[in-house]
């Protein structure tokens, strides 16, 4: 089989097109799919810099996928052979990533795809929307009528986050660098679209908060965006974020104000070995295809690009091009 192997930490230059051979079920919870799609995240250009969560190179990445079941496990019995499924699996440095042919997926990870939805829609959204649902709803308790900053709305998790926000009847401010971002912010349902780039966020937050505070903020950024996002979380309000909390994180003044500070690693299931954490995330998935199926949830495939570009994908992650998702397709001309 095809796939695109990451031969040692360094740039986009390390992945490389190679063969190798098809993996074969050796516990009986694993699932063999054949991929279609493969999603990117910015985790992969992360583990291909800086080195994998298990093992050493060379591994195939690729969290995110969406194929169909080509064989299962004895002990599997959610799926079947000719199932179509997507998931967030692998690509953490165990043997099996998604930017191959075919990979090894636990059972408990996997979730029916929803009617009508393409598989390269289906690839792009596992992991921003089980990021997404666990930071509002799991960590920040989202519920209606809540005030919700979003920094960086214009990426995978934030357009996203904006959307199930909206759908739990909260009013949302979010942050973006361009004028085609803010455009599609307003398009997804923002009440306020700030450009970071040009205007006070602080001053804008504040203002259209009544000068309360949000009761949420999420931060997707890091850096100069957490510290935006904690002076503008109201006492005994939330604030969550997907990259480590900073050295110089104001935590003296967030605990005076009781603020509830919450970090957001969807991985942690795969990392430790967490049955249960998978199944939740499959059941996340499953409600948010209900969403998908209504059309109250699109997830953005912002270019679709052959297997062989991945390199091409990864520098598009870490020069900050991307807007919404990029997916790596399997099953074109060539695909074995």
């Amino acid at each position: 089989m095809r796939a695109m192997v990451m031969q040692r930490t360094g740039g986009p230059e390390v992945l490389k097109l190679s063969e190798l051979p098809r993996p074969e079920i050796s516990d009986g919870r694993q699932v063999l799919v054949r991929v279609h799609a493969a999603g990117v995240n910015p985790i992969d250009t992360k583990l291909r810099r800086r080195g994998l969560y298990f093992g050493q190179p060379p591994a195939v990445l690729g969290c995110d996928g969406a194929g169909v079941v080509a064989a299962v496990g004895d002990a599997v019995g959610e799926v079947r052979p000719g199932d179509a499924v997507f998931y967030c699996y692998g690509g953490l440095g165990q043997p099996f990533g998604n930017y191959a042919d075919y990979t090894l997926v636990d059972a408990a990870a996997l979730c029916a795809i929803p009617a009508g939805l393409e598989m390269a829609t289906a690839a792009a959204a596992p992991l921003v929307l089980i990021t997404a649902w666990e930071a509002l709803f799991d960590r920040a308790r989202l519920h209606e009528g809540m005030k919700v900053l979003i920094h960086g709305g214009g990426g995978g998790v934030g357009h996203v986050a904006i959307q199930l926000a909206r759908v739990a009847g909260c009013a949302v401010a979010t942050t973006v660098g361009s004028a085609e971002k803010a455009a599609w912010m307003a398009e997804l349902g923002a009440d306020l679209v700030v450009r970071y780039d040009r205007e006070d966020v602080v001053a804008r937050v504040r203002d259209w908060s009544g000068g309360e505070g949000v009761d949420v903020a999420l931060d997707t950024v890091g850096g100069e965006a957490f510290h935006q996002a904690a002076a503008l979380v109201r006492p005994y309000g939330d604030l969550v974020t997907l990259l480590q909390l900073p050295a110089d994180a104001d935590l003296k003044g967030l605990r005076l104000r009781n603020v509830r500070i919450s970090q957001e690693l969807m991985l942690t299931p795969m990392v430790l070995g967490l049955e249960e954490g998978l199944r939740h995330q499959a059941a996340i998935l499953e409600q948010c295809g209900q969403l998908m199926e209504q059309r109250r949830l699109v997830v953005r495939v912002s270019e679709l690009l052959p297997l062989e570009q991945a390199a091409h994908a990864h520098r598009t992650i870490e020069q900050g091009h991307a807007t919404g998702k990029l997916v790596l397709d399997l099953v074109g001309e060539g695909a074995g």
